[in-house]
C-alpha cells in the first residue's frame, strides 16, 4: 500500500521544525534568552519564506508584461499584485511582532550572530531590484510601462483616466499598494532597529539604522508623479 500523504508529510514539518537552532541553547544562557533567539530565528526564516512567494508572484507579473501584448492575463496580474501587497503587509506585521523581542535577551545572544545580517539576504536584494526606488525604476514598473505602450496606451493617459481605464486602473492601484506596503515595511525596520540598537553598527558591518534609512524611498516615482498630475487636472476641471 502506498504511503498515505498526511499534513505532517505534505508540509515536511519534521524538517521545517528542526531548522530553528538557537546558538544560545548550547551554553549556560537563561531560558528566556534561548526562547528569544528562537523567536528571532523564526521571524527571519518566516520572512524569507514570504519573500520567496512575493518574488515569485512579482516575477510572474513581469513575465506577463514582457511576453504578452494584450490584456488576456490582466486580471491574473491584478490578483498576483494584490497578493504580493498583502504578503508585504505580513512582513510588516512580523516586524511589529519582533518589537516584542526582549532588549536584554537580544543583547545577550547578539554576539552569537557573528557577522550574519539581514542585509545579506539575497531575496531582500532581489525584491529591492524588482520594485526599484525613488531614483531608479525596477523591472516591475519598466515592464508595465512597456506593456502599456505596446497596447497602444501610455501610463500618463491611464493615470489621467482613473477608473475609466478599467483593468489598467486596477493594476496601477495594485502596483501602488505593493510600493506603499514595501515602504512601510522598510520604515518599520528602521524603527525596530533604532529601538533595540540605537545608532550602533549592524552585525554585518553596515551602519545599522543609517543604512536602512538610506534605502527607505517610495518606489514607482514616475507613476506617483503622473497620478499627481492627474489629480491636479481633475481638480481644475471640477472648479
Amino acid at each position: 500500500m502506498a504511503h498515505e500523504l498526511k499534513y505532517q508529510n505534505y508540509l515536511e514539518l519534521d524538517t521545517l521544525l528542526s531548522l530553528q537552532k538557537p546558538r544560545a541553547a548550547g551554553s549556560d544562557a537563561l531560558k528566556s534568552t534561548v526562547l528569544s533567539e528562537q523567536f528571532f530565528i523564526i521571524a527571519h526564516q518566516s520572512s524569507e519564506l514570504w519573500l520567496r512567494q512575493i518574488i515569485a508572484d512579482l516575477e510572474a507579473v513581469v513575465d506577463v508584461f514582457t511576453t504578452t501584448d494584450d490584456t488576456s492575463n490582466a486580471e491574473w496580474v491584478v490578483d498576483l499584485l494584490q497578493r504580493a501587497a498583502a504578503l508585504v503587509g505580513v512582513l510588516h506585521t512580523q516586524l511589529t511582532a519582533l518589537d516584542k523581542l526582549s532588549l536584554r535577551d537580544f543583547a545577550l545572544f547578539r554576539e552569537l550572530l557573528g557577522t550574519a545580517s539581514g542585509a545579506q539576504s539575497g531575496q531582500f536584494h532581489r525584491l529591492a531590484h524588482l520594485i526599484g526606488n525613488a531614483e531608479h525604476e525596477g523591472p516591475l514598473y519598466e515592464s508595465f510601462s512597456a506593456w502599456v505602450a505596446r497596447s497602444g496606451h501610455s501610463v500618463s493617459d491611464l493615470a489621467r483616466r482613473g477608473v475609466d481605464a478599467h483593468v489598467y486602473y486596477r493594476i496601477i492601484e495594485a502596483l501602488l499598494d505593493v510600493g506603499n506596503g514595501y515602504w512601510r515595511w522598510q520604515v518599520s525596520h528602521v524603527s525596530l532597529v533604532t529601538k533595540v540598537m540605537g545608532s550602533h553598527a549592524g552585525t554585518g558591518g553596515s551602519t545599522g539604522a543609517d543604512y536602512l534609512l538610506s534605502r527607505c524611498t517610495l518606489p514607482f516615482a514616475e507613476l506617483r508623479e503622473l497620478r499627481g498630475q492627474a489629480h491636479v487636472g481633475l481638480s481644475v476641471a471640477s472648479s
